[in-house]
């Protein structure tokens, strides 16, 4: 991989101190040496390449990871404008330079976050007032350079920018500036990395992450280079579920692929599970669905569980807010596995050096955790609508747990079954017999039977 970006970048003065994020506890690892040279050579690779949404770096990324797996690309122009987002030009920098006094200052192509993100061409002489107008520095340290983003998402309305310390800000003496950006636009093709495993059944679940944010590495080229490690490992196994890898720019992929690509979830994509965040030294976050249900986080937390992880749950939109609610938008659970907050967040901070190959592997362990736990499990199809009258003779399925101003109230086994009777006509979509299990805390061996009267009278489906 080549680029004018290839050099690891430094750390910071002002970190938050070790009591605020606390580091991962030691666990049993699984994975072999080679799972983690994989991922690290993927963030040594690729981090310091500048993968705005539309860019040639953006494409080296894409060809260099076609090289590890058979991703099929989705490719959209600004001809698909969909609801109301727009892609934006293909933009590189070529060069970007603040002068004084015929002396270079500032060197804009010395990190990807240097530049604002689809920053126009400009070549102008101004006063350092002016031109401070054009500097955007991180209001939380004073020697980090911070990530501005917006502009990829509002690309109608766009201005030259740099983004630059506090330090260097405040050391900026009066006097006249010259500032020359110079960039190359076309235009711009959104492109979505897609991989699917095939398996026996047609029922898809889904993982994602998200390619773009340049410069930067846990924030999410590891939860990528993560994705891409679970599925080296899925093709060499038969499942029987089908698993989708789903790489995107972040927001506007999600939403070009359900809106243009899987319109009206033609690819049967049950639910899914963001990975976000995941080469850090902090601990382990799973933050929930919006129904906080789905078959997808309950076996993360089964296998962060059977690790012994430590690791903390919060609701939906609790912790990080990327893709999750469009997915959730398009009726599809999204639940994600992070390693959020970390201090680095957004700055240049974020670096190839932060990665923990223990963090990683760790990350990693907790997804094949997940294949093991959905695979080991039968789903469960809900064939009827409404509530069946389940005392009625044509069916027979009602459980009595009698009534304790009676003297009848049942065994606790009994409750639990009621339990099972009422939470299955509430299925929205198919549930697996281990989630089943979780809800009513009754052992899948004990609901499997009950369930199995169901099937034979035509209401649910088990495979």
């Amino acid at each position: 991989m080549t680029s004018q970006h290839t050099k690891n970048i430094g750390a910071s003065k002002k970190a938050m101190s070790k009591d605020q994020f606390d580091l991962i506890a030691p666990t049993d690892l699984k994975t072999q040496t080679k799972d983690r040279n994989l991922m690290m050579q993927i963030l040594e690779d690729l981090t310091l390449l500048n993968r705005v949404f539309c860019s040639t770096d953006y494409d080296r990324s894409i060809d260099y990871l076609k090289e590890i797996l058979p991703f099929k690309v989705h490719s959209y122009t600004n001809r698909d404008e969909y609801n109301g987002w727009t892609i934006p030009p293909k933009w590189d920098v070529k060069e970007a330079k603040i002068f004084k006094d015929g002396k270079v200052v500032y060197d804009g192509l010395k990190h990807p976050l240097r530049v604002v993100s689809l920053s126009t061409s400009c070549h102008v002489t101004l006063s350092l007032h002016e031109l401070k107008c054009h500097l955007h520095y991180d209001h939380r340290y004073d020697d980090a350079i911070p990530y501005h983003f917006r502009q990829m998402y509002r690309s109608w309305d766009r201005d030259w920018g740099f983004c630059v310390t506090k330090n260097f800000f405040d050391s900026l003496e009066p006097g006249r500036y010259e500032v020359l950006i110079e960039t190359e636009e076309s235009e711009g093709i959104l492109k979505v990395l897609d991989l699917t495993h095939q398996g026996a059944l047609p029922e898809t679940f889904a993982f994602g992450a998200h390619l773009d944010h340049p410069g930067m590495a846990n924030d999410d080229l590891a939860g990528c280079a993560v994705g891409v490690n679970l599925f080296k490992h899925l093709a060499k196994r038969k499942t029987k579920y089908t698993y989708k890898l789903i790489l995107v720019q972040e927001i506007i992929g999600s939403e070009y692929y359900f809106g243009k690509t899987n319109v009206n979830n033609k690819e049967n994509i049950l639910e899914g599970l963001w990975l976000e965040m995941l080469g850090s030294g902090t601990p382990l976050a799973l933050q929930h669905s919006m129904e906080g249900e789905s078959n997808m986080e309950h076996a993360a937390l089964h296998s962060i569980q059977s690790l012994r992880i430590p690791c903390k749950t919060f609701p939906f939109r609790g912790l990080v807010n990327n893709d999750e609610h469009i997915w959730e938008a398009y009726e599809i659970p999204m639940a994600s596995l992070s390693r959020a907050p970390y201090p680095e967040y957004h700055t240049d901070r974020d670096s190839f050096s932060l990665m923990s190959d223990k963090a990683l592997n760790e990350s990693l362990n907790v997804l094949l955790g997940v294949i093991d736990w959905l695979e080991s499990t039968k789903l469960v199809f809900k064939h009827f609508q409404g509530n069946i009258c389940l005392s009625n003779p044509k069916y027979d399925l009602y459980v009595d747990v009698g009534r304790p101003e009676f003297g009848t109230w049942k065994d606790e086994h009994t409750q639990k079954l009621r339990l099972l009777m009422d939470l299955i006509p509430t299925m929205r979509r198919p549930v697996t017999t281990k989630c089943l299990s979780d809800l009513v805390k009754l052992d899948e061996k004990m609901i499997l039977p009950y369930l199995k009267l169901w099937q034979k009278k035509g209401l649910l489906a088990i495979r």
